[in-house]
C-alpha cells in the first residue's frame, strides 16, 4: 500500500494550557514553540486569539519567530473571533484559523440556543469570512461523535462549499470509541461531496483513556491530520498524547502506512520542555516518556534486557530521545541486574561472593524502596567485615 504524508497538528499551546495548571506566560509559549518546531510539527495552534490580550500577544509572538510549521489560531464561528485571529496572525509566515462550532443538538440547544439551520448558516458565513484572509482555514463540529450522523455530514458539507481546508471532527467530550470513531470517518468522506478535496482531521480527548486508541481508528478511517499534545495534557482528562500517536505509528508502520515529518529523537526533549514549563512531569509509567518507560525491576525482565534488549523493549530509547533504558534495583530484582550494577561500580564478585551479596540485598530491599549505589557499596564492604551477620538461607531468584 503506498504511503500517505499523515500531518500532526499539536495544540498543547492552546487545548494543552486550558487544563488546571498549565497556563503558560509569552516566555514560555515561545520556548514550547521553539521545542515543538525541533520536533517537526505540522501545524502548530499557538491559542485563542479572541480569549485575552496576552494570548493575542503570545501568537503574535509565535507566528513572527516560528516560521517552518504553520501557525493557527482558535476562533469560534463569530466575525469578532475571526478578525482578531487575522489579526494575531498577520506576520506568520503560514496561517490557518481554525473555526468551531457546536453540531451536536445537546450543545445547540443548551449552550449556543441555536437551530440546526442556524448552524449551517453560522459555519457557511464564518469559514466564508475566514477564506478573505487565508486560503487554509480548519472547520470543526464541535462534539461531532455525539452528533446525528446525517446532520454532521450536512455541516461538514457546508464548510466544505465555503472553502474549508481541513476538516476536523472531533470527540470533544471522550465519549466515542475505536470502531465508532473510525467508522463516523468513513461514512463522511463515502457521502459528503468534494470530501477528497479536503483533509479530515481528528482531535480526541481522554475520559475514558481512549484518546489515542480513537486517534489511530480515525488514521484506519482516512483521517490525514492527528490534533494531539505533548504529555497528553489538555481539558479535563486531556489530549491524545502526541508522542504515543507518534511511536506507535513508528512501532506499527506495519498497520499503519503513512509517513509523517516529526523527528523521534526529539519527543522526550520536548516532554521535558514541557514539563520545565509547566513544572510538573508526566506520571512515572506515562508511556514513551515517563520516568518508568524504560526502566526494569523485575529479575527475568532485567535478565531478558541486559540479554537482548528486544526481550523488552518493543523501540529502543534513543529512538525517542531517552538517553538510556535504567535497571531499578529493588526487591524484585535478580543477580543479573545486581551483577552488572556493581561491575558498574567497578566490583568483581566471585560467585559465592555474588550470592552472599545478593542475600543482603535482597533482605534490604524488603526494608527500603530505593536501593541507591552507596547502598551496595556498604553491602559489599559489610560482607568482607562482617560475613558472619549475612543471612545463610539461599533466595530465589525474582521473576
Amino acid at each position: 500500500m503506498a504511503q500517505e504524508k499523515l500531518l500532526f497538528f499539536d495544540t498543547t499551546l492552546r487545548d494543552g494550557e486550558q487544563s488546571p495548571g498549565c497556563s503558560m506566560t509569552q516566555h514560555e509559549k515561545l520556548a514550547m514553540a521553539h521545542a515543538l518546531d525541533d520536533l517537526g510539527v505540522d501545524i502548530l495552534e499557538a491559542g485563542f486569539a479572541i480569549s485575552s490580550d496576552g494570548d493575542f500577544a503570545s501568537i503574535q509572538a509565535v507566528a513572527k519567530e516560528i516560521r517552518r510549521p504553520r501557525i493557527a489560531s482558535l476562533s469560534r464561528a463569530k466575525r469578532e473571533d475571526i478578525e482578531r485571529a487575522a489579526a494575531a496572525l498577520e506576520h506568520a509566515e503560514r496561517s490557518r484559523i481554525h473555526i468551531f462550532l457546536a453540531s451536536s443538538d445537546i450543545h445547540l440547544e443548551y449552550k449556543l440556543r441555536m437551530s440546526r439551520e442556524e448552524a449551517l448558516a453560522a459555519a457557511a458565513e464564518s469559514v466564508t469570512l475566514a477564506r478573505k484572509y487565508f486560503d487554509d482555514i480548519e472547520f470543526s463540529p464541535e462534539d461531532s461523535t455525539r452528533t446525528s450522523i446525517d446532520f454532521l455530514c450536512k455541516i461538514v458539507q457546508t464548510a466544505i462549499e465555503a472553502g474549508a481546508t481541513t476538516i476536523n471532527m472531533p470527540d470533544t467530550v471522550g465519549y466515542s470509541v475505536p470502531n465508532e470513531y473510525g467508522a463516523m470517518f468513513r461514512i463522511v468522506r463515502e457521502r459528503v461531496p468534494g470530501s477528497d478535496k479536503v483533509v479530515f482531521s481528528s482531535h480526541c480527548h481522554n475520559d475514558l483513556g481512549l484518546a489515542v486508541a480513537n486517534s489511530l481508528a480515525a488514521i484506519d478511517g482516512g483521517a490525514r491530520q492527528v490534533e494531539c499534545t505533548i504529555n497528553g495534557i489538555g481539558e479535563r482528562a486531556g489530549n491524545a498524547a502526541l508522542e504515543e500517536i507518534a511511536a506507535a505509528l513508528i512501532v506499527r508502520a506495519d498497520q499503519y502506512p503513512v509517513e509523517h515529518g516529526l523527528k523521534a529523537e526529539q519527543l522526550y526533549p520536548a516532554s521535558q520542555q514541557l514539563a520545565k514549563v509547566i513544572s510538573f512531569a508526566p506520571s512515572p509509567n506515562k508511556a514513551i516518556v515517563g520516568a518508568n518507560a524504560f526502566a526494569h525491576e523485575a529479575g527475568i525482565h532485567q535478565h531478558g534486557v541486559l540479554s537482548n534488549p528486544l526481550t523488552y523493549e518493543i523501540m529502543t530509547p534513543a529512538s525517542v530521545g531517552v538517553p538510556t533504558n535504567r535497571m531499578v534495583l529493588g526487591k524484585h530484582s535478580g543477580r543479573h541486574a545486581l551483577r552488572s550494577r556493581l561491575h558498574d561500580l567497578g566490583y568483581q564478585l566471585a560467585a559465592s561472593d555474588l550470592d552472599a551479596a545478593y542475600r543482603a540485598f535482597t533482605e534490604l530491599a524488603d526494608k527500603k524502596k530505593a536501593i541507591y549505589d552507596q547502598d551496595l557499596i556498604n553491602l559489599v564492604a559489610h560482607h568482607k567485615r562482617h560475613e558472619d551477620l549475612i543471612s545463610t538461607e539461599p533466595v530465589g531468584e525474582a521473576s
